[in-house]
């Protein structure tokens, strides 16, 4: 499928709710014109087709609108979301941004970009011979210096040329995300709706369900933990709730337990992607497993040496500023590692994560999972940290409800993980803060240097 038969698809629904932003509601019409003024902008910088085009703004309508048209011109889109507005420059530099549509409440407009750059990439030029519209995506950058994913936006949308069942789906991952694509694209494709939510704290996610009655919630498990412990879940009637799916990272086994039964009668299913790959289809065994099935039509998955290596239709043509992490088979080492059963896979967590101590591996998520059923722990994120006699010792950093002391809260951690962590698992220090300690897209990040925390929020103990 392509933009155009996207769109024309979308012209089947016109009164339909496309996009629902607070108390706005934008119609599938309302949409179409908005991509219409866009075109109209686009068309007057006479850009080069294959022209590589930043869309700068909040979420919303608009957003969406100038995404589309961009992609329709046959150019390449870079999304940047204002999270990641501290290494915009960076990111438009890396991906050579030869214009920007500028998104927001007082301008609508597109602007040659004013470092005048030239987009020669070779990887361009495939694009350009193909005439397929781009997407540039780039990683979170949580270990090193961001990556630049291109994909040919044509052969993405090709997952979606069979509509599905139309959702109210809330919007959590943004368009500068594999994710946050995939669910636009998927609703788009289907009749859907796209619920956009004042902000994404428990409380004002829980609202937007409540009032624009959100079949379908994609989010993060640490975004799910963060829901149940505010206590909205009981607050909000989020009765309309069919589908709750989580990926980005591990899930931990106790929240998913909480989830199974505070939301009776929601499927729960996790998903897996990569911004390299795209979104595979999954299947969970039950909906308090953590075992899934991943892969589909579009997909080949294969585990050696305990890591998930998937090959995929979707796969992107590479990037812009590292080598082709592809084998010669077009096969991706996820990193992630994996147990198996049969077809059914469990993800432990990232091959860079896992924690040498003396030879003995620890998962990180492990730990977590024993650390958030503690009485007053909101919260926690754990790391390995160089050591001269093991090699490696476990650090875990620790939200907590109330101010407690380091050695209370050590002395309590310990009793509580014997038997149920192994001695080398169990927290050789620990910092505590009452700061959140995840990313702005609610994933944990591992690394105390990299920890979303004020300064001065934390307090260290080990020993």
């Amino acid at each position: 499928m392509t933009i155009d038969e996207l769109i024309t698809r979308m012209r089947g629904w016109t009164s339909n709710a496309a996009i629902v932003e607070g108390d706005r509601s934008h119609t599938y019409e309302d949409l179409l014109r908005k991509i219409e003024g866009w075109r109209d902008r686009v068309a007057s910088l006479v850009l080069p087709t294959g022209s590589v085009v930043s869309v700068e703004g909040e979420y919303g309508c608009e957003t969406i609108a100038a995404f589309m048209a961009v992609a329709e011109a046959g150019h390449v889109v870079v999304p940047l979301s204002p999270d990641s507005a501290a290494q915009q420059d960076t990111f438009r530099t890396i991906a050579s941004v030869e214009a920007r549509c500028l998104v927001g409440d007082d301008t609508n407009a597109i602007r040659p970009a004013p470092m005048g750059e030239s987009a020669d990439h070779e990887i361009y030029g495939v694009l350009r011979a193909r005439r397929r519209p781009g997407l540039v995506l780039f990683s979170s950058g949580s270990s090193g210096r961001p990556k630049a994913a291109v994909h040919d936006l044509g052969q993405l949308l090709e997952r979606y040329a069979t509509p599905r069942t139309g959702h109210r789906t809330l919007v959590f991952l943004l368009l500068d995300h594999i994710g946050g694509v995939n669910t636009l694209l998927y609703t788009l494709s289907s009749g859907g709706t796209v619920v956009v939510p004042g902000g994404r704290s428990p409380e004002t996610v829980a609202r937007a369900i409540e009032t624009h009655r959100v079949e379908l919630l994609p989010t993060s498990p640490t975004f799910l933990n963060l829901l149940l412990l505010s206590g909205a879940p009981f607050r909000y009637d989020l009765s309309s709730l069919r589908l709750i799916t989580y990926g980005t990272e591990p899930m931990p086994s106790g929240t998913l337990e909480r989830l199974t039964r505070a939301f009776p009668d929601a499927r729960l299913q996790q998903t897996y992607g990569l911004t390299e790959i795209g979104i595979l289809h999954s299947r969970s065994r039950s909906a308090d497993s953590l075992w899934v099935r991943v892969g589909g039509e579009g997909f080949e998955t294969k585990v050696v040496d305990g890591r998930l290596w998937v090959r995929a239709r979707t796969a992107m043509l590479g990037y812009l500023n590292a080598p082709n992490p592809f084998d010669a088979d077009g096969y991706l080492d996820t990193g992630d590692l994996v147990e198996t059963d049969g077809e059914w896979v469990r993800f432990l967590g990232r091959r860079d994560d896992v924690i040498n101590i003396g030879g003995s591996k620890v998962y990180p998520s492990r730990v977590e999972d024993v650390l958030l059923a503690m009485d007053g722990v909101l919260d926690a994120v754990v790391h390995g940290e160089a050591h001269a006699i093991t090699g490696q010792i476990v650090v875990a950093t620790v939200r907590i409800a109330s101010p407690e002391s380091p050695v209370d809260f050590k002395a309590r951690m310990r009793m509580f993980c014997s038997g149920r962590l192994a001695v080398q698992e169990v927290p050789a220090k620990v910092r505590l803060t009452e700061e959140p300690i995840h990313s702005a897209r609610f994933k944990r990040i591992r690394g105390g240097t990299r920890l979303m925390t004020a300064p001065g929020a934390g307090r260290d103990h080990a020993g």
